[in-house]
């Protein structure tokens, strides 16, 4: 088989990677305009992976003969059915949050303070936060109150004075922040 082979394709098959997109587009709105606009969202890692998987069945049915076109649309249509199903267990049992989605993970805390055993967990290096801080535009390690992994991979910096601290509700379900302690607690018991 020559290079060249390769560049020539039917025109026939053209015509049907061209429909199979425009009706894989049509299908991906409608089911995005049923399942609402968390449809799109990336909050947990259950999202992400379904986000993927509608990705690959879209990529794979527009592109390929196999799988045919109606079985690339029943792909979409289960994923998104499966991903709004878990959406309503996430939302009415606090077990099945529990189950499907990583817990966000406490790497600094105030005036930043690392949490060398926790950044070991979330595999983080001192040069990752160092990148993390400078893109939130922070100047002075006293602005820290806190840098959080969420259980999607983001790093979030948050930053306060000791007149205004971090509210407690912003932290709650994060890994090894005490409510009763607070963000002092949890550092002086890592730096002993």
């Amino acid at each position: 088989m020559s290079p060249t082979d390769f560049l020539q394709v039917p025109p026939s098959e053209l015509l049907y990677v061209g429909a199979s997109a425009v009706v894989m587009y049509a299908v991906i709105l409608a089911c995005a305009r049923l399942a609402g606009v968390r449809s799109f969202a990336e909050m947990s890692n259950f999202d992400i992976a379904i986000t993927i998987a509608i990705g690959s069945t879209i990529a794979t049915t527009i592109v390929s003969d196999s799988p045919a076109l109606s079985r690339g649309i029943a792909g979409i249509i289960a994923l998104y059915a499966l991903q709004l199903a878990i959406s309503k267990i996430r939302g009415r049992f606090r077990a099945a949050e529990k189950i499907l989605d990583n817990r966000p993970i406490l790497l600094m805390g105030p005036r930043g303070r690392l949490l060398p055993t926790n950044m070991a967990v979330a595999r983080i290096t001192e040069d990752d936060l160092r990148s993390t801080l400078r893109s939130s535009n922070v100047h002075d390690l006293e602005q820290v109150q806190a840098v959080i992994m969420e259980g999607t991979g983001d790093i979030h910096v948050l930053r306060s004075d000791a007149n205004h601290p971090v509210d407690a509700w912003l932290l709650e379900g994060v890994r090894d922040y005490e409510p009763r302690g607070g963000l002092e607690s949890v550092c002086r018991q890592s730096a002993e």
